[in-house]
């Protein structure tokens, strides 16, 4: 107890929101990861960006960045493994020839279609645990708490 007669906060970690999320974020990544390496050779960085591209279409490395949420470094490194193993191409922007311009190649749009069933299939097994109408109510509450942590942090 402090001289004001109260006890100082602790923290329980395993009961930390911001932990738990994040243990629960490496446990499901790390498991899909494990299938994007074994049967595709990719890492999670790697794949998030061909997610993207697959997605979106060809699009800049900033915006690789926003939509993936890593950060430039990343983003870098790994668009260079998928240009070294044919899945990317990278080109300057007619526009502006400062802005790189990524898109999948025939390679990498195969490999894309190939994996979209297997995180489709992870995802549903991990929802498989909610009672029915839980997964609307998580992707709602989850959304909150993004919007909220982006107010937070001033993204």
């Amino acid at each position: 107890m402090t001289a004001h007669g109260s006890a100082k906060p602790h923290l329980a970690l395993e009961a930390f929101l911001p932990y738990r999320m994040s243990i629960l974020s490496n446990t499901v990544s790390n498991a899909i990861a494990r299938d994007y390496h074994d049967q595709f050779g990719l890492t999670v960085p790697e794949w998030r960006v061909m997610a993207v591209l697959g997605r979106f279409g060809p699009d800049a490395a900033t915006e690789l960045c926003a939509r993936t949420a890593m950060d430039k470094v990343t983003v870098s490194r790994a668009m260079n493994r998928l240009i070294d193993h044919g899945l990317i191409t990278r080109s300057s922007d007619s526009d502006d020839r400062r802005r790189v311009i990524a898109r999948l190649t025939r390679k990498g749009k195969s490999i894309h279609d190939k994996i979209v069933p297997v995180a489709l299939a992870h995802e549903r097994n991990l929802l498989a645990a909610l009672e029915p109408g839980e997964a609307a109510t998580l992707d709602r509450l989850l959304a909150k708490l993004q919007d909220r942590a982006g107010i937070l942090t001033g993204a």
